[in-house]
């Protein structure tokens, strides 16, 4: 009627380009906000004859075992 239906098809394929582009860009920019904030560092692996060291400390293992410990992770 009246030439409505004229042309409608562009609009149809314009609104769904112009959606997908908005979503696109919001996806960038949460992941751009991600990036940036980036994840906490993890901490640093305790190494083996600090761990040996700190049980040493702590009583759990004996002045001997210690000393094999030290010896087995250090050579």
């Amino acid at each position: 009627m009246w030439g409505a239906n004229e042309g409608m098809g562009w609009w149809m394929v314009f609104g769904g380009v112009f959606w997908i582009v908005v979503l696109g860009v919001m996806a960038y920019a949460v992941a751009g906000f991600a990036r940036q904030r980036g994840s906490p560092a993890a901490p640093a692996p305790e190494a083996a004859v600090e761990i040996a060291r700190r049980r040493y400390a702590a009583g759990e293992i004996s002045a001997a075992e210690f000393e094999r410990l030290r010896k087995d992770l250090t050579s």
